[in-house]
């Protein structure tokens, strides 16, 4: 898994594999979460967003499944 940069206020780290669309989503609370079949476009723009967080609660969370972290 490759880490991509992210700066948000609940988001400590990001972490992409392109191999198997698996990302890993790090809280600053210390809770992870694990999600599959992400498309590397949805995990950059995530990044990428204004608020990283809110992009999560609204297109990440919903949208792939979550695996056990």
């Amino acid at each position: 898994m490759e880490e991509l940069s992210v700066k948000s206020k609940i988001i400590k780290s990001v972490y992409f594999s392109q191999d198997d669309g698996r990302l890993r989503i790090c809280f600053k609370n210390g809770e992870e979460r694990l999600f599959e079949g992400v498309p590397s476009s949805e995990a950059h723009a995530m990044t990428a967003a204004p608020s990283p967080g809110h992009y999560y609660l609204d297109r990440i969370r919903t949208r792939f499944r979550r695996l056990a972290a």
